[in-house]
């Protein structure tokens, strides 16, 4: 029997009927949700799932138009309708409250959540993400650009994949999830990813909110998390020393380390 044997794999409808997907490991409480970033798929999470089962609800969303799940029309794919996807999963599991667990994308998710359903978060860890990306609409043309000169998304997930600052065995699994979205799907998202300002949103946050950010992050680099951390009332800033963008598949055993530090902190409130 393989590792991932004790995962759950459920499929979900947000409220304005678009499909998105759950993998879920461990009891029915307390709920920790995982969201994944732009070039992932919820598969990404599953170290974190297995390493936290015995300890929590772990359920990691597969946003919609994210390969693991049917492409929906590109307008469906926005950052409301993400939020309609997280939703979604916490009913699914029957979470009144949860720890949002966010990288980049999913932590523009997080802020979203934040914004609309305040009452549901019990705390939220950050990863690689920001509030504001600079010069984000210059940055997504050269993202579609990139796309549109590649022709195909695995030989664009190739090229991007040389971006993130990975160790050298996360390539391939980086190259597949981001391969099996659809060009039309993966714009969509990219415009979503990188385009929203919670600024303002983070003096507001007054929930228990860890930051965490790869040392070798080229996509969001450390002074973005900054900015979370001196905006968010208490928040706490660490970095993974090693680890690239997504901090949770390239340093799992330290990023699992911090996690678990919060969560005995927070879950004990």
């Amino acid at each position: 029997m393989g590792e991932t044997a004790r995962i759950r794999v459920l499929s979900l409808r947000g409220e304005d009927g678009v499909e998105s997907g759950l993998r879920i490991a461990g009891p029915s409480s307390p709920a920790i949700l995982f969201i994944h970033g732009v070039g992932s798929t919820a598969a990404i999470w599953d170290k974190q799932l297995l390493a936290f089962s015995s300890y929590a609800c772990c359920a990691a969303l597969e946003l919609r138009g994210n390969g693991a799940v049917p492409d929906p029309t590109p307008t469906a794919i926005s950052r409301a309708g993400y939020a309609l996807d997280a939703i979604a999963a916490l009913d699914a599991i029957a979470a009144e409250r949860a720890v949002i667990v966010g990288c980049s994308l999913g932590g523009v998710v997080a802020f979203e959540l934040a914004r609309r359903i305040p009452e549901r978060l019990a705390g939220l860890v950050l990863v690689g993400s920001f509030a504001k990306y600079p010069d984000a609409e210059n940055y997504v043309r050269r993202i579609l650009a990139a796309v549109d000169a590649a022709g195909d998304m695995e030989t664009f997930a190739r090229a991007r994949t040389m971006q993130l600052g990975l160790p050298p065995e996360r390539e391939r699994e980086t190259i597949e999830q981001m391969a099996c979205k659809s060009r039309a799907s993966y714009e969509a998202a990219t415009r979503a990813t990188w385009t929203g300002d919670y600024r303002g949103d983070l003096e507001a946050i007054g929930i228990p909110t860890l930051v965490l950010v790869g040392e070798r992050d080229g996509i969001a680099p450390r002074v973005l998390s900054e900015e979370i951390a001196v905006g968010i009332p208490g928040a706490r800033l660490v970095e993974l020393a090693g680890a690239g963008h997504v901090a949770n598949a390239d340093a799992p055993d330290a990023f699992n380390r911090s996690l678990r530090e919060y969560l005995d902190e927070t879950i004990a409130r």
